[in-house]
């Protein structure tokens, strides 16, 4: 009897020590799990999402993060441009931010510029362009104007190395505003205000096509008619060109786009404006001059994949 008391006891006392080890080895475990199970909860951090340019062209730029940057390798490096977002999109335009205004910039090889505003009065604000001739590596600030109210319609172009113009308009009131060319001799360093039209109807486009012949078009709202003036001395004077409209195309082809040279000739596409609806609204009507832009006459329809190609 004193042996299987003794038996059980030993069993018991083999079972406790079992079990107090197994206990200290689970203790042990428990942390090198949670550890192990921490590090797989932990969060992954957040990558930088890619700049990603707006269009497939190399030479390119993207909004992305709120600012201006460029590319010249279709976006395999990019360039910060040195100019606040909403700088190049002050005054009268309520459009999409993610896309810069037609016409505002310049993206090049060779030139790269943007036009933008500055100051803190919104009744007189200066317009500057920001510029690059070496992609990006160093930018220059030029003043186009110390003073403009309610920018609407921005056109910066350069037709050689050290003519540009640069076309704006605001101070709008209604279907009236403000239209002013600024012309540069040097690259963009400095600018010289042209003569004014006197023209108020709100401009829809403009540009040159040499030094001395440029042109400025008007009417957005309801045209009726092409107004189209033009200058053969720089600016210096403006006058109102002539069309010849056949009869079966009055009040249809309204609104001139910018003149183009073809040989010893200027071309100009004439559009149906915001309303037109003849033949689906898209065709426009090619009209030649011979006497530098003064006088205009018909030569033809033109399909919009005509336009295109041409």
């Amino acid at each position: 009897m004193k042996t299987i008391v003794l038996s059980v006891c030993g069993f018991i006392m083999i079972a406790l020590i079992m079990t107090l080890v197994n206990y200290e080895n689970l203790i042990s475990f428990i942390p090198v799990r949670s550890q192990a199970f921490g590090a797989q909860d932990k969060p992954k951090q957040l990558q930088p999402v890619p700049l990603r340019p707006v269009t497939n062209a190399p030479i390119n730029y993207t909004l992305q993060k709120s600012e201006l940057n460029i590319t010249y390798d279709n976006g395999k490096s990019w360039v910060k441009v040195p100019v606040d977002r909403d700088q190049l999109f002050d005054g009268e335009y309520n459009g999409n931010k993610q896309e810069l205004i037609d016409g505002s910039y310049l993206l090049t090889k060779y030139r790269t510029a943007f036009l933008h505003s500055e100051g803190a009065d919104p009744q007189s604000k200066s317009i500057v362009l920001t510029y690059s001739l070496d992609q990006g590596k160093t930018w220059h600030n030029s003043t186009v104007t110390t003073s403009f109210t309610a920018l609407r319609f921005r056109k910066i172009g350069f037709i050689s190395d050290h003519f540009g113009y640069v076309i704006l308009s605001g101070d709008r009131t209604m279907s009236q505003e403000s239209s002013r060319v600024f012309l540069t001799q040097d690259g963009g360093r400095g600018w010289k205000e042209t003569a004014s039209t006197g023209v108020t109807q709100l401009i829809s486009d403009g540009g040159f096509v040499n030094e001395s012949s440029g042109f400025l078009s008007y009417g957005t709202i309801n045209p009726e008619n092409p107004e189209l003036y033009v200058t053969e001395d720089g600016g210096k004077s403006w006058s109102k060109a002539v069309f010849t409209m056949p009869q079966k195309y009055l009040k249809i082809f309204v609104t001139a786009e910018i003149p183009t040279r073809e040989g010893n000739r200027l071309a100009v596409f004439v559009n149906q404006g915001p309303n037109g609806d003849y033949k689906g609204g898209k065709v426009k009507g090619k009209f030649i001059s011979k006497d530098n832009g003064r006088t205009w006459a018909f030569s033809e329809e033109v399909q919009p994949d005509e336009n295109q190609q041409e």
